[in-house]
């Protein structure tokens, strides 16, 4: 298998010819000074492990600056060597991370490449390649290494951790993201939604939108009223991603408009515990014919389904798209962009749209823990001891603090009673990516292991946005006004937030990682191949063609997928999941 996985990456590598690209996440440019290997003894681990110990996280002089490099299979922002929290950071835990992300590629060919070459870079973070990463041996097992540093080995519960264990019984990756300490704070959504913008609804006068003949008859008299933008752009109605594995609208929203959470992979029949597939059941057809109605209506950008993520983000965040469908965190970038460019009323809330007004939305899902991705040492690594180090000292409360809020006195305020606070200048630095590019961290190290809800000293919340005082006095007056015409309090108020995760959500984080190896892993693949040739072309049909493409599009996927090996498999983990919460496993 090993063989089989080389010989595909080589040809990858070959046929791509995106050597020069691996300069990115490549040498370090200092020397690390600890030149362990991976093959040490116990012995040796412990006493590098000893030698890291007599650097604490708030030791003001270091004896030596060590830098590691990081890769993260996800698009994101580099910010300069001289960044002024990256280099306090330095100075307090005497390490710091060169920080690459994915540009041009997907995640599997550059993923690949590394594979193909035998080089990485001490950290990384897979993302869709981490299932190959794993297969490679190119990660070292974590758990093998964390006696000496407790803040990571209690970054989790050993519940916890035992469901991030491989094969192996080994841990090879800890998840980034959706651990909360404390409790959790969000004023805002971050995951899939409707989106539209604020302008759009103050200029309606607050209007409840809850189906999508609703939403894009809003997006229709809005266009119609406002052609072009007040910069004199053209004003487009619709739009989303659909690049790759980012094809969020195109994927699963009929399984939210019916109701349910994002499983992703499937919806669960919680009587029966039984995985049901959406793709071929009649919401389904009914979803694409609206979208294939809003296209013919002219609603939708002409290009919608064939540009690329970063026409995408350029797309958005010039303004001009009334509405989109997606992850909040796939286009925050656009977000904070519209906002240095002085367009918060340009910026999008989320709307709790599903197939009728009599059913609840559960588009807003309570964080849950992803056991299928995370961030990894490679076997690259010269320095295992002193990367575990690093990562250890960014988890402790103080370097917490300065991930999220910066430093006390220049980028946030401290009350008596220990709330903080910004001021003004503080909160409009914030909102400045160019100034928070070359001042702040939270976008550099988001894909360490962190926290998010509550700081260590129970006072103050993980993320600034989320601070109770601090949330409605840092919103534009245009957000302010948008709020107070709803009569709600934070941005998540557009969305139903109440119900708790089912003991088998998400499904997705189950299906991460098939690979072809196996009849399911095979199904998924060719439903996904399926989906990317099939759909955008029902959604962009003449109307009078769309039910016999749709037909077409139904008989082809009933022939091409083991749809029985698929469901079987969701079924008997949806089945584990449940009965290890009712303790019977």
């Amino acid at each position: 298998m090993m063989k089989k996985i080389k010989t595909l990456i080589t040809l990858i590598l070959v046929i791509s010819m995106l050597s020069s690209i691996m300069v990115g996440c490549g040498k370090k440019e200092e020397t690390n000074n600890n030149q362990g290997t991976t093959s040490q003894t116990e012995d040796t681990k412990k006493d590098d492990a000893a030698a890291q110990d007599d650097k604490t996280a708030d030791s003001d002089t270091p004896a030596e600056i060590k830098q590691f490099t990081m890769f993260n299979a996800v698009p994101g922002t580099e910010v300069p060597d001289d960044n002024r929290l990256l280099n306090v950071i330095k100075e307090k835990t005497g390490a710091w991370a060169k920080v690459t992300w994915l540009t041009g590629q997907t995640a599997e060919e550059r993923i690949g490449v590394m594979i193909a070459g035998g080089d990485y870079p001490d950290y990384i973070t897979g993302s869709t390649g981490t299932a190959a990463l794993l297969e490679a041996g190119a990660l070292i097992p974590i758990d093998e290494y964390w006696d000496d540093y407790p803040n990571i080995k209690n970054y989790l519960s050993e519940a916890e951790w035992n469901k991030c264990r491989q094969a192996d019984g080994h841990i090879y990756w800890i998840p980034q993201f959706g651990i909360i300490q404390g409790k959790d704070a969000a004023t805002y959504h971050w995951d899939e939604a409707f989106w539209i913008q604020k302008d759009v609804l103050i200029w309606a006068n607050f209007p409840k939108i809850r189906t999508m003949d609703q939403y894009f008859d809003l997006i229709e008299d809005y266009l119609k009223a406002h052609p072009t933008t007040e910069d004199g752009q053209e004003t487009v109605g619709f739009s989303m991603s659909t690049e790759d594995w980012r094809y969020f609208g195109i994927e699963n929203p009929p399984l939210f408009l019916m109701g349910y959470p994002n499983d992703g992979a499937c919806i669960v029949d919680p009587e029966t515990e039984t995985a049901i597939d959406y793709n071929t059941i009649p919401e389904a057809k009914d979803y694409y014919k609206k979208m294939n109605e809003a296209w013919n209506r002219g609603l939708v950008h002409p290009e919608t389904y064939t540009m690329s993520y970063d026409q995408y983000i350029a797309l958005l965040s010039s303004g001009r798209v009334l509405g989109t469908l997606d992850q909040m965190w796939n286009f925050n970038t656009a977000q904070e962009a519209l906002i240095t460019a002085g367009k918060p009323g340009k910026t999008y809330v989320p709307l709790p749209i599903t197939f009728s007004e009599d059913i609840k939305d559960r588009w807003h899902s309570p964080s849950a823990l992803d056991v299928s991705n995370g961030l990894s040492i490679t076997t690259s690594c010269k320095d295992i001891p002193g990367a575990m180090k690093f990562m250890d000292d960014l988890l402790s409360p103080e370097i917490m603090t300065l991930r999220s809020w910066g430093e006390e006195g220049k980028d946030y305020m401290v009350g008596e009673d220990g709330v903080f606070y910004r001021t003004e200048e503080q909160i409009a630095n914030s909102n400045n990516q160019d100034w928070v590019t070359d001042n702040l961290v939270n976008g550099a190290y988001a894909y360490f292991p962190h926290y998010e809800g509550m700081l260590a000293d129970g006072i103050n919340t993980q993320d600034p946005k989320n601070q109770p005082n601090e949330f409605y006095n840092s919103l534009f007056d245009v957000e302010k006004q948008l709020l107070d015409g709803y009569g709600y309090k934070t941005f998540l108020d557009f969305l139903s937030s109440d119900e708790e995760n089912e003991p088998w959500y998400p499904m997705w984080s189950f299906t991460n990682n098939w690979t072809n190896d196996t009849p399911e892993g095979l199904a998924k693949t060719k439903i996904t191949e399926l989906k990317h040739s099939w759909l955008p072309r029902v959604m962009m049909a003449p109307a009078n063609e769309f039910d016999a493409l749709w037909d077409e599009y139904q008989a082809t996927y009933k022939e091409e997928v083991d749809v029985d090996a698929y469901l079987d498999a969701l079924t008997t983990e949806i089945r584990r999941r449940a009965a290890v919460a009712r303790g019977e496993e």
